[in-house]
């Protein structure tokens, strides 16, 4: 079977722009279904099937290779495993969806300003506070792995569910991990961003699973699908 399944973000100015990334190149997507539809196609590739999910489950799928090709942010990639990067390969950078994940802190912490300010203040919060030092975040893996890196261990995650930049200023938390494209909300409540504290610089790539089950027809039919979009070959 020689069928692409590609998924595309199912709302949003990133599924605009995501369609666009094909119809600029005369690979035009339609829904027969409507909009609401789940399912689309794609003109003059009859062996491409189109599937709208969210950016996340995009992603998801993406690294189990339950699906073939899609479009989904970078951060999502590393969010969703650990070994997400490694288990996809990255057709082409889109240029669209940048944003930044950050450690931020509170204004009035004047003397932290990098995460190694951080380390010292998780290593003596709890002597200090009798707890934890919080962090607020959606993104608990990249957390992780980023606190790590600076040998961060004292302190626990609050996942957030709402507006994380708020998390500070409401007493749910003491700092946050968050996605900003420009900064701005973070700075309209009193945060700022460590000097070091960029912990991914995100855009929406277009994505191949590698784990999906590969015939030489169906790689075939993905390339001839690359090959106008400027990519380069999956081999």
């Amino acid at each position: 079977m020689s069928t692409i399944l590609l998924a595309l973000p199912s709302k949003g100015r990133i599924q605009e722009e995501a369609i666009a990334v094909f119809d600029r190149v005369g690979l035009t997507i339609s829904r027969p279904g409507g909009a609401r539809s789940y399912l689309g196609a794609m003109a003059g590739m009859p062996d491409v099937t189109v599937r709208f999910l969210s950016a996340s489950e995009i992603a998801r799928e993406l690294i189990r290779g339950s699906i073939d090709l899609g479009i989904t942010g970078e951060d999502l990639i590393h969010e969703t495993a650990e070994a997400g990067p490694a288990q996809v390969a990255v057709a082409r950078r889109l240029g669209f969806g940048r944003a930044d994940a950050v450690v931020a802190v509170p204004d009035s912490w004047i003397d932290v300003t990098t995460m190694e300010d951080l380390s010292d203040v998780a290593a003596d919060f709890r002597a200090r506070h009798g707890r934890w030092l919080r962090v607020a975040t959606k993104f608990v893996n990249l957390t992780r792995r980023h606190f790590a890196r600076h040998g961060i261990a004292e302190y626990r995650i609050v996942e957030s569910l709402g507006a994380t930049e708020a998390a500070p200023a409401s007493g749910a938390a003491d700092l946050v991990v968050d996605i900003t494209s420009t900064g701005s909300t973070l700075k309209a409540n009193g945060l700022r961003v460590l000097e070091n504290g960029v912990m991914l610089q995100s855009e929406a790539l277009l994505l191949v699973a590698r784990n999906a089950p590969w015939t030489p027809e169906k790689r075939s039919t993905l390339n001839r699908l690359l090959a106008p979009l400027g990519a380069e070959p999956f081999e």
